[in-house]
Order: structure tokens, then sequence, then C-alpha cells
């Protein structure tokens, strides 16, 4: 039930592959970035959301995908050419995209009935893209999954992704109130973009929390 131990081990992880985490993960975040900065600089705030939702549903499925396929090579003992991630990450970018907008979309639809629902969502959906990357699930396929292997760890998995997915939202708040202004001046785009480039890297680490858990929820089940 203690999250602790699996918050230490991927913050080792996370440490000790940071250079590979960071030369697979950070080039399509700045491309994120640099989308999402231009569109604060020249879109109204009537299409920004949309905009600002479609550019993340096209890039998340990229660098993080590239990210767990990394995971699933090191926790196996292999070290994979960098040079391969990214094709086998494109490979599997059309389910990841759908997913990613199915998953989303159910936990707006959570949240905007009450904050329980959305949470609720967010948990029992935390393995789905773990499931569709490693064991190559369609969408509704590793939700389902996702579902059914969260069973009887619901409270494990509540607080290792309240303990990272909180201060993110805090960090992504306060960064969305510096670069989320009705108008963007030019002169400001460089912070935008570091704000938003930042953010997005230190997002990764939740990811890294959720592949460790995953693998051990996973172990259990296999030698339970």
């Amino acid at each position: 039930m203690n999250p602790l131990p699996i918050i230490r081990d991927a913050f080792y992880f996370f440490t000790r592959n940071l250079g590979a985490i960071t030369r697979i993960c950070l080039p399509l975040i700045m491309l994120e970035s640099l989308a999402q900065t231009v569109l604060f600089c020249v879109s109204t705030s009537d299409h920004s959301p949309i905009y600002s939702m479609l550019i993340t549903m096209a890039m998340y499925p990229l660098y993080t995908g590239a990210l767990i396929i990394y995971m699933a090579a090191r926790s196996s003992g292999d070290t994979p050419p960098l040079a391969n991630v990214l094709p086998l990450t494109l490979r599997i970018w059309p389910r990841f995209a759908v997913l990613t907008a199915l998953t989303n979309l159910l936990f707006l639809l959570g949240a905007k009935l009450m904050l329980l629902p959305g949470i609720y969502v967010l948990v029992k959906l935390a393995f789905a893209e773990y499931l569709l990357v490693v064991r190559s699930a369609s969408p509704l396929a590793a939700m389902r999954d996702s579902f059914n292997m969260t069973n009887g760890h619901f409270l494990r998995v509540l607080l290792c992704t309240m303990l990272v997915v909180v201060p993110l939202w805090v960090l992504q708040a306060v960064s969305f109130g510096v670069a989320g202004e009705e108008e963007v001046q030019m002169s400001e785009a460089l912070v935008v973009f570091l704000i938003q480039t930042g953010t997005s890297f230190v997002a990764l680490f939740s990811s890294v929390v959720g592949f460790r858990l995953f693998m051990v929820i996973a172990d259990e089940t296999a030698h339970g």
C-alpha cells in the first residue's frame, strides 16, 4: 500500500536514464511547445482550447509512447538504440492517439459530473497506455484490461497517482497562469515556450511512476 517505494524506484530510473529520456522525448516535447506557443500568440481565446487539445492529442502519444517503449526495453535488460525508438512509436501512434482521445473524453465527462467520477476514471485507466504499448492491445481492450488490472489495487494506484499528479497540476496551473493570457506579446513567446517545455518534460516522471506501478502489479498478479 505504501507508494513511496514505487516513487523512489521511479525517481532512481528517471535520474539514471535522464540523458536517454531527454534525447528521446525532449525534441518532440519542444515541437509540441513550439506549436502551443504559436497558438497562444496568434489564436483567439474562443478557439485556443480546442486547438491546444488537438496539438496535445497529436504530440502526447509520440513522446509518451517513445518513453514507454524505452522503459519496457530497459525493464527487460535491453538498451534499445535511440534511433529505433521513434519508428516503433510511429507504428503505434494511431492506436495511442485514439486511446488518448477516449481517455481524455471520459476523464472530462467524469470531471464535469463531479470531481470523484473524474478521479475514478483517472485511476481505473492508469494502466491503459502501458497495456496498449507493452501488450499491443487495442485502445478499447487496453481500457478494459486497465479497469480489470486495477481491481483490488484502487487505493494503491490512487495514492501513487495523486502524489505525482497533484503537484504537476499545481505546476501546470501556475504556468498556464503565466502563459494563458488572452494575448501573448511576441517578446514573451520564449518564456511561454520554456514554461510549456519544462512542465511537459517534468510530467514525464508521472509516466515513469505509472509504469513502475504497472510492472509491480503485473508481477504480483503473475505470481499470485
